[in-house]
């Protein structure tokens, strides 16, 4: 999975077409992705004597692959991994060969 944890993405199919955020959580085994704010679920929690019941509202995993990652210009790109000038590997863009800057935002 070339997606990492604080990759802004746009979702490309599925009910939340359309829709950015910054990826939170990832889940090698199943290739899923959570999305910040993306693909909302309501989960009723039944009440207790401790508390009254209620509604949470939670992302629910996507598929990876329905999900690109944004570049730099605002458009979604393919990802590749190529090698710098110190033989460190990086990923970089497919479209623009820029690579993929580390200084996301980690939540």
């Amino acid at each position: 999975m070339r997606i990492k944890v604080g990759d802004e993405v746009l979702v490309i199919s599925g009910k939340d077409k359309g829709k950015k955020g910054v990826v939170i959580d990832l889940n090698f085994l199943k290739n899923t992705v959570i999305v910040k704010d993306v693909n909302i679920m309501v989960k009723h929690v039944k009440k207790t004597s401790e508390r009254a019941g209620e509604r949470v509202e939670k992302e629910a995993p996507l598929n990876a692959s329905n999900v690109m990652i944004i570049d730099g210009e605002s458009r979604v790109s393919r990802v590749r991994y190529a090698f710098d000038k110190k033989g460190k590997k990086i990923r970089e863009f497919v479209t623009t060969g820029k690579s993929v800057s580390e200084n996301f935002t980690k939540s």
